[in-house]
């Protein structure tokens, strides 16, 4: 009878550990680059702070075997672009901002420092050649790896009756 007790605890035990396998595999992410940016800035000392602040046209290169995925675009005048912050290197869950003396938690920041250093900007589409956009209004720098992009329709992503609150940024930036 004991046999068979240890017996159990060995099948229960295998069996768990094949569980625990198969849950961290479906937790793994995996993101393709679906394209490349290119712009004049070629270290995070040359970007701006902040995409809005930029005047500069850069040149979104979509990878041809998702080029297909561009039909349409002309229509947009802005696009939500995610990229790769390729050159983020480690994070604090507190971070000091140039706004503030004070820290601030990671996640009220948009440091590019992050667990998951996904960049995101909402740039104005000038021009689309084929697989190539050339976009105004992004601070990544040159070689930045592109995840997605989204049209921007502002009916979808804020409605303008709701309040908008801008935490402890509030009397630092200028809007």
């Amino acid at each position: 009878m004991l046999h068979l007790y240890y017996a159990g605890v060995i099948r229960l035990s295998n069996a768990f550990k094949e569980r625990i396998k198969m849950e961290e595999k479906q937790n793994k992410m995996t993101l393709t680059p679906i394209g490349v940016i290119h712009s004049p800035y070629k270290s995070l000392r040359d970007c701006p702070r902040q995409a809005s602040k930029s005047e500069v046209v850069a040149v979104i290169e979509v990878f041809e075997q998702y080029a297909g995925g561009l039909k349409d675009i002309e229509g947009f005048s802005h696009l939500i672009l995610l990229y790769w912050l390729h050159k983020s290197h480690g994070y604090s869950l507190l971070v000091r901002t140039p706004w503030d003396t004070e820290l601030h938690g990671l996640f009220t920041t948009r440091s590019p420092n992050r667990p998951n250093p996904i960049g995101i900007s909402v740039v104005k589409l000038i021009e689309r050649r084929g697989n190539i956009l050339q976009v105004k209004g992004i601070d990544a720098i040159d070689g930045t790896p592109l995840i997605d992009i989204k049209p921007y329709v502002p009916e979808f992503n804020f409605n303008d009756r709701d309040e908008k609150r801008i935490g402890w940024l509030t009397d630092k930036i200028k809007r």
